[in-house]
């Protein structure tokens, strides 16, 4: 315990004991409005008309709350994942399915993890821009930005920008079609 309060400090320690207890009481709060009300209340931006289903929150000891920006007319679906260890931005009218896993790090343990040489720790911002849609099941990996108005099918892992106005599917998610509205 000693050398985990020696790596990630006391701070965070107990930044990360109260988020604890505030993603238990968090899945208490069964109506979108609370939930919303709830999550501006602690500093996060939300646009008007956006619906957040049971959704979980992980690594917000990091930077906070204020590292997410929820646009209007935004869909989150339920066990939708969001890593707050670097921002999130979901732009207006984006809609996020269910199971959805928004990442924005990479960290393969303790400083002196032996893949800690090959894969050093990484934290980057997810950008989703508007009207994008997000199947079930998707991972966003960090450092990705979804263009506009892009869809990407259910089960996919995106691990590189997507272009507006793409269809991307599979594992890693590959062009399927472009397109215009």
């Amino acid at each position: 315990m000693t050398d985990i309060i020696k790596e990630v400090g006391i701070k965070r320690c107990i930044l990360y004991g109260v988020g604890s207890l505030w993603n238990f009481l968090f899945k208490f709060i069964f109506l979108s409005p609370m939930r919303i009300g709830f999550l501006k209340a602690i500093g996060v931006k939300i646009g008007n008309g956006t619906v957040i289903e049971e959704i979980q929150f992980i690594n917000w000891h990091h930077k906070g709350f204020s590292n997410l920006k929820i646009g209007k007319k935004c869909f989150l679906g339920t066990n939708t994942i969001i890593d707050l260890a670097d921002k999130i931005v979901i732009e207006d009218e984006v809609t996020i399915a269910q199971n959805v896993t928004i990442l924005t790090h990479m960290n393969v343990g303790y400083k002196d993890h032996p893949l800690q040489k090959i894969y050093p720790s990484l934290k980057q911002p997810t950008c989703i821009k508007k009207g994008a849609f997000i199947g079930a099941g998707v991972i966003v990996l960090p450092g990705v930005v979804i263009g506009e108005f892009s869809l990407i099918a259910a089960g996919s892992i995106v691990r590189e920008n997507i272009p507006p106005y793409t269809l991307v599917a599979g594992i890693p998610a590959k062009c399927i079609k472009k397109f215009d509205l």
